[in-house]
């Protein structure tokens, strides 16, 4: 049984380790705030540019560009991975790398490669482990929500889809639900699809393009794809934050909860050693007697 000293000790311990998780709560509340505010800003420009594009694609031939043009056969796929650069945010890595893994597998199963482009140092870590074909990866990039991070994304996957050196480009990012829940979305994003793309959107408008409708999709597509990755950081910082956030306040509530338990056993032995030197002396006031 341990010593009282031992018990003291363990409970000293389980309080430092509580202040610094209430700490850490506190900061990623503060940072979920701005970084919430910020995707819910953002997200109705992305989703009203997406639309926009969906609906003038619909009445284009996909010849009019590349980012139109399906492969007649796919041999190799990329996708982007975002996870977080640090830990201690429970299973939002974890959702997220397996997300990826499940992926990776299917199309292994059809004889599919599939190139990784992480976006984060827990992504990177794991698939640099296991020798995944990652030809480039990104780290440090969440301290800032910086645009041109997502430009450097995006310009590296279309080089690689006009290239030809991958037929399709996905990309992988967790979704804010709400602060409780993010859940792991994958959406395609090269090639762009226009029939599949058009459905459940409604009634499409009709543009009238100046300059002529090719150059005018030569300006504005890249522009769309850097568009939808940077809602992809947005949503996934948000999502960090709130993951973090929710596991550091469940480990606040856990130390509580081990220094409840652990002041009961501290009561326990400190009353079996009184009890033990009362009878002590009990028993040599007898022994004097006898």
């Amino acid at each position: 049984m341990a010593t009282l000293r031992d018990i003291r000790r363990k409970i000293s311990a389980v309080k430092k380790t509580q202040q610094i998780t209430k700490a850490m709560n506190m900061v990623a509340a503060a940072k979920l705030r701005g970084a919430q505010q910020r995707m819910e800003n953002f997200r109705p420009y992305a989703e009203a540019f997406s639309l926009m594009l969906r609906n003038m694609a619909s009445g284009v031939e996909p010849e009019i560009h590349p980012f139109f043009q399906k492969a007649e056969e796919v041999k190799k796929v990329g996708l982007v991975l975002m996870t977080a650069d640090r830990g201690l945010c429970g299973s939002f890595n974890v959702n997220l790398i397996n997300a990826a893994y499940k992926f990776i597998q299917e199309k292994a199963a059809e004889d599919i490669q599939v190139a990784l482009t992480c976006v984060g140092r827990k992504g990177r870590d794991f698939y640099r482990r296991r020798k995944a074909d990652m030809p480039r990866f990104y780290v440090d990039v969440w301290n800032k929500f910086d645009y041109t991070n997502a430009i450097a994304v995006g310009r590296d996957v279309m080089g690689d889809f006009l290239n030809g050196e991958v037929q399709e480009v996905y990309l992988l990012h967790a979704q804010f639900i709400n602060v409780a829940v993010q859940k792991p979305y994958m959406v395609k994003i090269l090639p762009i699809e226009p029939e599949a793309a058009a459905e459940g959107t409604g009634v499409g408008g009709e543009y009238i393009f100046e300059p002529p409708v090719a150059q005018f999709l030569e300006y504005l597509l890249p522009k769309y794809l850097n568009t939808v990755i940077y809602h992809g950081f947005l949503e996934n910082a948000a999502s960090e934050h709130a993951a973090r956030m929710t596991a550091m306040d469940n480990a606040s509530n856990n130390c509580k909860d081990m220094i409840n338990t652990l002041t009961l056993v501290m009561n326990k032995a400190r009353q079996a050693a009184i009890t033990k030197e009362l009878m002590d002396i009990v028993g040599g006031a007898e022994a004097l007697k006898g």
